[in-house]
């Protein structure tokens, strides 16, 4: 599967912003995806997870009650809304998606196999 991340800007701290991946290949239900940010000088980070059917999701502290992850199946799409924006949340994010062995997020890095190329988000302050 291919993955292509858009949406990417600049936008005020307390803003929101929706973020979006395009999935393309294959049918986008049979994997499980996430969203990951890397900032200069720091590892990537686990942002949040959705299984391959929307039932479940998983959050990174930093962003859970804030950010929200969801998908459409039927249009091969993988979004990220983010909601009350922090200076901090400012990175490059990264799509991600791995083939489902179950109906769970999966949160780590290293099961990802397909990466989008990624999107710049910059929160003012």
């Amino acid at each position: 599967v291919q993955l292509q991340a858009s949406g990417g800007g600049l936008v005020q701290a307390g803003g929101s912003l929706r973020i979006s991946c395009a999935a393309s290949g294959r049918p986008f239900s049979n994997y499980a995806a996430g969203w990951f940010r890397r900032t200069p000088g720091k590892e990537r980070e686990f942002v949040a997870g959705v299984s391959w059917s929307g039932g479940s999701t998983s959050y990174a502290d930093s962003v859970k009650g804030r950010f929200i992850i969801s998908r459409d199946n039927a249009a091969n799409t993988l979004y990220l809304q983010m909601n009350t924006l922090k200076p901090e949340d400012t990175a490059v994010y990264y799509c991600a998606a791995t083939w489902a062995h179950s109906d769970y997020a999966e949160v780590g890095a290293a099961v990802y196999d397909y990466w989008g190329q990624g999107t710049q988000v910059t929160v003012s302050s």
